[in-house]
Parts: C-alpha cells; structure tokens; sequence
C-alpha cells in the first residue's frame, strides 16, 4: 500500500492524533513518541530482563509433559481450528478481489427454431427455420482510478487481520493450557499440604487426650483441637475439586473429553514456577510482539483502503471489451461458412446525474476507518496497561511469597518449642493449640500464595503477546 508508516515500529503514547485519508484513500496512520520505548515501568529488577521474550516460552518452565499439551493444543484446539478457517476464508475473497485484475473471458452459444412474419419474409423464403451461434466475450476493466488495486489491499489487509486474530487465540490458547496445567500441579501440592497439617494435627489430637486421659489436660483443650483438625480435613475435597476443574479444561484445550487426557497429565504436584529473571523485552518489542495491536493496525490499513474502493465511484469506470462469434442455419455448418462477426471497443459506466450515494458510501468508508483508528489506539493503550499491570501483580506476588516463606519459618518454630513445653508441662494445650493453628493457616497461605505466582507468571507472558511477533509456533495457516 502507498505511503504505508508502519505502526508495529511505533511505540503508544498519551498523545494520540487523528486520522485523515488523503486522495489515494490511504489514512494517515498516528505517529507516537518513544515516551514509553523503553523498559516497563513494573519491571523491577531482579525478576526481570529486558531480553525479548522467547517464542516458546513455556518451555521455560521446563516440563515435557507440559510442552506435549501445549503442542496438542495448538494442534486439536477448537477456537484454533476457527480461527483458522477464517483465514481461509480471508484467503478466497483476495484471490477473488486480484482476479479483477485479469481480463474475464465468457463463452456463449445459443440455438433457436422459429417463424418470421409474413411481412418480414421474402418470397419463396421459408418462413421457419433453426438458428445456431457461437462466440466468445473479453473483458478487462482499466483500473486508472484504484478501485481494483485499493480493493486488493483491504483484501490483503483483511487476510493479515485473521492471521493477526488466529494469532491472538494461539496465545489465549497456550496461556489457557499452561494455566490449568499449573493450576492442576498447584491443587496436587495444596492436597498434599493440607493432608501433612492434617496427619500434624492427628499427632497433636492424640496427644492432647493422652495429656487428657492422665488428668493433665481438660477437655475443651481436646474439643477445640479436634475441631481444628476437622475443619483443615474438610477443606481437601475443595480443593480436590479444584484439581479436578482444572484437569477438565485442560482436556477441553487440547482437544480431547477428559477421559480422554492422559494420567501422565496429572501426576505434577509441585507448583509450576519459573526461578529465573522473566524475559519481558521493552515497550516497542511488545508491540511488534502482540497480535492484537498488529489485528488492530490491518484494520486500519483495510478500511483505510476501503475508502479507495468507495472514491474511485466518483469517476467513469471504463472496461475495454470485445466480442467474436459466428452464426449459421445447421449446427454442421456453424464453424465453416457461417458469418463470423465482432466488436471491440471500451465500455464506459458512470453515475454521473446522481452523485449522493457515492458521497454517502465514501462518508461511511471514512467513518469505520476513524472507528478502526480509534480502536487501534485502544488497543495499544490496553496492551501497555495490561503488561504493567500483570508485571506489578507479578512483583507483588513475589514479595508476597517471600514474606509467606519467613512466617511459615518462624510459625513452624514455634509450634516445635510449644509442643516440646507442653510434653514437659510448661504450658497448657490452649497455648499449644494457638501454635498448631498458625503453623497451619502459615502453610496452607504459603501454598495458595505459590499456586497464585504460577497464575501471575503465566499472566505476564500472555499479556507480552505470548511469542507471537509475526508467525509464531503452530501458526501454520
């Protein structure tokens, strides 16, 4: 397209300007600062790199079983197969807009029997008789005014959109696979977590009604254990059920009915993390990488060249044409002796007494490429929101862990010095009981807290557009 600027080398700003088509119907795409170029503001050091993303990044985590989902999904899944039979389909309707570059060709043939009028035959004449003709017609529309070429461009716009879009489930897609996958391997090792507080509890029950048996420790010390260990019991079959959600939406991502997904699919039970800094590259590689600022952008450039294809209205549309064929009485004699006959010259359309429609078609073209303009910076302005966003949440759920980490620390400390003084009698079982519960709401805290940094790990790679800078991996179509 003419006097393209690309977007995908521009980076968003908070100034954003018009749009305006210019005579050959090419809008003028928005030009941005590079106010936010360079690194993300949420990148804290540390945990991130400015290293661009890998396209496969899920390979990161470093499971083969998760990387044999992934290639599953991008295989079977459903949303995918869509979106690549709207590629497909974008596809057919440019070859159909380019064959309005070459000449059309028609054969005709016709045979006729009638009866002329009396008045209309001469004497001696027959007035009945059978007629045969064929012939062939050309015709090949002389584009001076771009309605063709301009169609051609929204046409290959509208092919790059789907690919764009297709490209935008591929990362919804992975992100899907790799979250219920690392909410399965979560769940497995919150299980585990509750059942070890659990079978604690257990040894800290039989104590205390030991202690109770000897008339060392009262009853209510008994009831109130016995209860805290009934409600940590009753919280596994939830999560158990969590498990098993997840396991079920990983079938449906890949394709298959869950009893269909292999057990080597559940076995994981530690939480899904990456240790190392995060890859996240910069603001203007985030861009080029998301696919929904590149959809966003093809749309631009397709309606923008709609308005070509409305303009070019205003003006003749002149298609140069000829036509050849030859008629006779009998079928036998058709292709030897029969008149043969032909015309050529151009033909030339033009609404001129009318113009209004055209006006209004033009209007409307102008109006849904202002519509594209607007979303497109939309998009781009989400696409920054959404990445500082999950890199915060990200560096957040970090921190949140780490501190987790020292109070389980400090809570499984002190229920070791409490237990130990209870056996010896320093202090009594409510005391013991206070320590065994915050050892255990510290622990189950600390697993929940590892399910949520594997959730906001896989959010930040699907909010930097997932690997897909142009044709990333299964794209294929």
């Amino acid at each position: 397209m003419a006097n393209r600027i690309s977007l995908l080398s521009a980076v968003a700003a908070l100034a954003l300007s018009g749009c305006a088509a210019g005579p050959d119907g090419v809008a003028s795409l928005p030009q941005y600062s590079d106010a936010t170029s360079g690194p993300f503001l949420s990148a804290e050091a540390g945990l991130t790199t400015p290293s661009p993303l890998p396209d496969e990044w899920w390979r990161m985590y470093r499971d083969p079983v998760l990387d044999g989902l992934v290639v599953d999904a991008l295989a079977a899944n459903t949303d995918i197969r869509q979106a690549v039979g709207r590629i497909d389909r974008a596809r057919a309707a440019l070859r159909s807009a380019r064959s309005d570059r070459l000449p059309q060709v028609g054969l005709n043939s016709s045979s006729t029997y009638g009866q002329t009028s009396q008045s209309q035959t001469a004497p001696g004449s027959d007035r009945r008789g059978a007629s045969f003709s064929v012939g062939a017609d050309l015709a090949y529309e002389v584009d001076l005014f771009g309605r063709v070429s301009s169609n051609v461009d929204a046409a290959q716009g509208d092919v790059a959109t789907a690919r764009a879009d297709a490209d935008a489930v591929r990362v919804m897609v992975v992100a899907d696979t790799t979250l219920a996958y690392a909410n399965a391997a979560s769940a497995a090792a919150r299980i585990e977590v509750a059942r070890s507080i659990v079978e604690l509890l257990d040894s800290s029950l039989r104590l205390t009604r030991l202690r109770h048996d000897a008339g060392m420790a009262d009853g209510l010390a008994v009831a109130r254990i016995e209860s805290l260990r009934q409600q940590r019991a009753a919280a596994i079959p939830e999560i158990e059920a969590e498990r098993s959600a997840a396991l079920f939406a990983l079938a449906t991502l890949t394709g298959r009915a869950p009893s269909q997904l292999p057990a080597i699919s559940g076995e994981r039970s530690l939480p899904l993390e990456i240790t190392t800094p995060l890859p996240v590259g910069d603001g203007a590689q985030l861009l080029q990488r998301r696919p929904d600022v590149r959809a966003a952008e093809q749309r631009v450039l397709s309606d923008s060249a709609r308005i070509g294809v409305a303009r070019a209205d205003l003006y003749p549309r002149i298609t140069m044409g000829g036509s050849v064929g030859t008629s006779a009485s009998s079928l036998g004699n058709i292709f030897s002796g029969g008149a043969l006959g032909f015309l050529l010259g151009p033909l030339v359309e033009w609404a001129l007494p009318n113009r209004e429609p055209v006006r209004a078609r033009i209007d409307a073209a102008e109006a849904d490429a202002d519509i594209s303009l607007a979303a497109f910076d939309g998009t781009v302005l989400v696409a920054i929101q959404e990445t500082e966003t999950a890199l915060s949440n990200y560096a957040r759920s970090i921190e949140q862990r780490r501190a987790l980490v020292l109070a389980v620390d400090a809570a499984v400390r002190a229920a070791r010095i409490t237990r130990a003084q209870h056996r010896e009698g320093v202090i009594n079982s409510l005391d013991t009981l206070d320590a065994e519960r915050t050892m255990a709401e510290a622990r189950a805290a600390l697993a929940d807290q590892d399910a949520r940094v594997s959730e906001r790990q896989i959010a930040v790679f699907r909010a930097l557009g997932g690997g897909w800078s142009n044709d990333g991996p299964g794209a294929g179509a």
